[in-house]
């Protein structure tokens, strides 16, 4: 039997962290989320005014990261379905002192409520395995992205080559999920979900595929950090 995606344990069990989220990312990642978020705005960066669109935001530091780098030209999106997440992510905003340029709105990947060929990049970072469906998700992705825009997807996956493979994957498995639940005391296990899922989620070439699928071209993808992130970008 599969991790459980549908909607609404997802939606609770995101809700009940939201407020650690950050802290609990930023601890278990060694601030190396932030790194991997750094190096994706500059692989797949603005060009033109076009507004950009990330699913899936959370908290919203990719989307907060788009707005540094297009310096304030351009008009940021940041969709979730989980309004606990999108609520931390107006407090930033106002924090950073930012106003109309981002603009935090709550919607499910799989039906953005957004006209087709809008948005010159749709990024999403660390969301789509919890999409219910994957490939409804990129299509929508790929529907509301401009031609000739990028579809950006940052998501964990698993390292290739060993010793490193065996060691992370029993971290990623038996420690990182204690010390998750120690910080978080969700009762939703979200910690004991995160490797369940990544575990489950296609990486690779199979993720490749499925970008293509959804209407996308040129698809690459490029492994951070040992593999145990990686970033896909397709073409519209």
């Amino acid at each position: 039997m599969g991790v459980d995606k549908s909607e609404t344990r997802v939606r609770q069990m995101f809700a009940e962290i939201a407020t650690n989220y950050d802290r609990m990312n930023h601890l278990l990642s060694m601030n190396v989320d932030r790194y991997w978020r750094w190096r994706t705005v500059r692989i797949v960066p603005p060009t033109g005014d076009a507004p950009i669109l990330d699913v899936c935001t959370g908290t919203g530091d990719l989307a907060l990261a788009y707005y540094k780098a297009a310096k304030g030209k351009t008009k940021i999106m940041g969709t979730d379905f989980c309004v606990e997440m999108l609520e931390i992510g107006e407090a930033k905003k106002k924090k950073a002192g930012i106003n109309g340029q981002v603009e935090f709105q709550e919607a499910d990947t799989q039906a953005l409520p957004f006209e087709d060929d809008t948005f010159q990049i749709v990024s999403v970072a660390f969301g789509l395995r919890n999409v219910t469906n994957t490939e409804t998700g990129l299509k929508e992705m790929t529907r509301v992205c401009q031609p000739g825009g990028k579809v950006a997807v940052l998501e964990f996956s698993m390292p290739g080559w060993q010793p490193f493979k065996g060691i992370y994957s029993w971290y990623f498995k038996n420690i990182l999920p204690r010390i998750g639940q120690m910080l978080a005391s969700n009762k939703e296990e979200a910690y004991k979900y995160l490797p369940e899922s990544v575990g489950e989620f296609p990486h690779g070439e199979a993720l490749a595929e499925k970008m293509r699928a959804a209407g996308l071209k040129d698809v690459f993808f490029r492994p951070m950090t040992f593999g145990v992130a990686t970033l896909y970008v397709g073409t519209k």
